[in-house]
């Protein structure tokens, strides 16, 4: 299956920006059973300067203000071939270390909330336990749109009681390190079935399994990922796989804007 996605995001400032700069990882990645077919970023208001791969392989592209400037609009554009994997990634590749993905983080330090869930995961294998995890984090942390910020922890969600989804990979993500698996952030995209048009990337999660290598969760649509998603960037939690990271001086007076579009090409429906 074939994706056509499209993302723009707009920035607008009431006073001048004297001087930023952003990290984007807004490109997928190539394997794993998709491959990136063309890929395209574009800035209005500022400028490219460079690009790299960072430690968990994801595409970095950092781009500059203009000085005085008062718009920056980012546009990406591509598509990507994808293929059914039932939500196995496979075995695990570099550059980072596996033992790696255990380090625990701020956002997804475990405390009380963490482990009394966990004691009520159930299953035979070490699939059944981290689907059961799964159900129990989304059971636990009610989907809510708006419901949270950035900033907020694995536990501080577990005790709202409610959260996005980047709240349910981060509780998902602490309760599976705390079983003794491997775990990671995804940030991607995702074609929905009833629209077209998104305002925001989504947010999974990939646990370790021995015998299967990376599997995904996804505790906000309780499923495994199929081939409407595409994996974009991998981290230890949402800060080393968000879309935008940067810094600005000036621009004071912020709107922002995200239009998103994830559309399957017509000859491959």
């Amino acid at each position: 299956m074939r994706l056509t996605i499209r993302h723009t995001t707009r920035y607008a400032f009431e006073s001048p920006v004297t001087y930023g700069l952003e990290q984007l990882r807004k490109t997928p990645k190539s394997g794993y059973g998709q491959e990136v077919i063309r890929w395209e970023t574009s800035v209005s208001g500022g400028r490219k300067e460079l690009s790299y791969h960072d430690h968990m392989n994801n595409l970095v592209e950092l781009i500059s203000f203009d000085k005085g400037t008062t718009e920056l609009v980012i546009s990406c554009e591509g598509e990507v071939e994808m293929a059914e994997t039932h939500g196995v990634v496979g075995q695990h590749r570099g550059p980072s270390p596996l033992w790696l993905f255990d380090k625990v983080t701020p956002l997804t330090k475990p405390g009380a909330g963490v482990r009394a869930l966990i004691k009520k995961v159930e299953g035979e294998t070490e699939l059944e336990r981290l689907h059961a995890l799964s159900r129990l984090v989304g059971e636990a942390v009610k989907y809510e749109v708006g419901s949270s910020h950035p900033d907020e922890t694995a536990e501080e969600a577990l005790a709202a009681g409610k959260g996005v989804c980047q709240d349910h990979a981060h509780v998902f993500i602490s309760a599976a390190r705390e079983m003794g698996h491997p775990a990671r952030y995804v940030s991607g995209y995702l074609m929905m079935n009833d629209r077209i048009e998104q305002e925001a990337t989504h947010a999974w999660t990939e646990a370790h399994v021995r015998g299967l290598g990376w599997v995904g969760f996804d505790v906000s649509n309780e499923i495994c990922p199929d081939q409407r998603y595409v994996r974009v960037a991998t981290g230890l939690d949402y800060k080393e796989a968000a879309p935008v990271t940067g810094t600005r001086y000036g621009g004071e007076g912020e709107s922002l804007s995200v239009e998103i579009e994830v559309v399957q090409q017509q000859d491959q429906q």
